[in-house]
């Protein structure tokens, strides 16, 4: 299609959407066989109501119920002469508040969101107090205990470089082989407690390896196991030797790279 579509039809467009939402009340990024209300139908259906767009969507990644995305890009083709800079405005009018098109460009018709992708960055956000959040209810990961952060760098930076991470896939049919090029934590001082921010960045990951990490890395923090264990794990464990997989509330799509990554 890329590659003749400009000949048969010269008015073509692809367009490289950067969206943003809030996946709280989305069940996923794709669309699921059951019609459940999803990001990718939710933007089709937009899409299908502006004259010219065909109204489908080839994302970046995926995400799962319940997990953000400050910066998911995705594209689709259009033959409307809607100014670029004017998508963004056209789509969110007729988008519900919970997602929002942040900017679009337009790139060429060989360009693909997922498969032009060189990396991928995900951040997962934990808070750390007494007493549970209100207003962030949807979007951490509240853990009352106390973390200690030391075994829990000790044991992410296991986790940098090209690995087989079968121990942390759910359901996964593909290579488990991926590489990871960054893993590092932040913490942020918040009202009666603290905030740590874990974010890795990769070449791509499996479904469910972030949270399947995190819960891991938590674990490591909680005294539970051991952060040698992260070693053992990549080198020859299985998804029950792993922790449990983290709330999905926590999770946040970062952005995407379409260069090679640098530190």
């Amino acid at each position: 299609m890329e590659g003749s579509a400009a000949q048969e039809n010269p008015a073509l467009r692809r367009i490289l959407l950067t969206l943003e939402y809030d996946g709280t009340g989305f069940s996923g990024l794709q669309t699921q066989a059951q019609s459940e209300r999803t990001v990718q139908q939710v933007l089709e259906a937009a899409l299908g109501k502006i004259p010219g767009a065909r109204p489908k969507i080839w994302p970046c990644g995926r995400t799962d119920a319940g997990v953000h995305a400050l910066a998911m890009p995705v594209h689709y083709d259009t033959q409307d002469r809607i100014p670029v800079e004017k998508i963004p405005y056209a789509l969110n009018s007729l988008l519900p508040p919970d997602i929002r098109a942040l900017r679009a460009e337009e790139v060429p018709l060989g360009f693909h969101a997922r498969k032009s992708c060189h990396w991928r960055e995900y951040r997962y956000r934990i808070l750390q107090r007494r007493m549970p959040p209100a207003l962030d209810r949807h979007r951490v990961w509240w853990i009352p205990q106390s973390l200690n952060l030391i075994p829990l760098r000790h044991a992410l930076e296991s986790l940098v470089g090209t690995h087989d991470f079968r121990a942390f896939a759910v359901k996964e049919e593909r290579s488990t082989v991926r590489e990871i090029y960054r893993a590092h934590l932040e913490v942020w001082p918040t009202e009666g407690g603290r905030e740590i921010w874990l974010e890795f960045v990769g070449s791509g990951f499996l479904r469910g390896q972030v949270r399947s990490m995190v819960g891991t890395l938590v674990e490591v923090g909680l005294g539970k196991r051991d952060s040698s264990s992260m070693r053992h794990l990549l080198e020859q464990g299985t998804r029950k030797d792993a922790g449990a997989t983290a709330p999905a509330q926590g999770l946040y799509f970062v952005r995407a790279g379409y260069q090679p990554y640098r530190h």
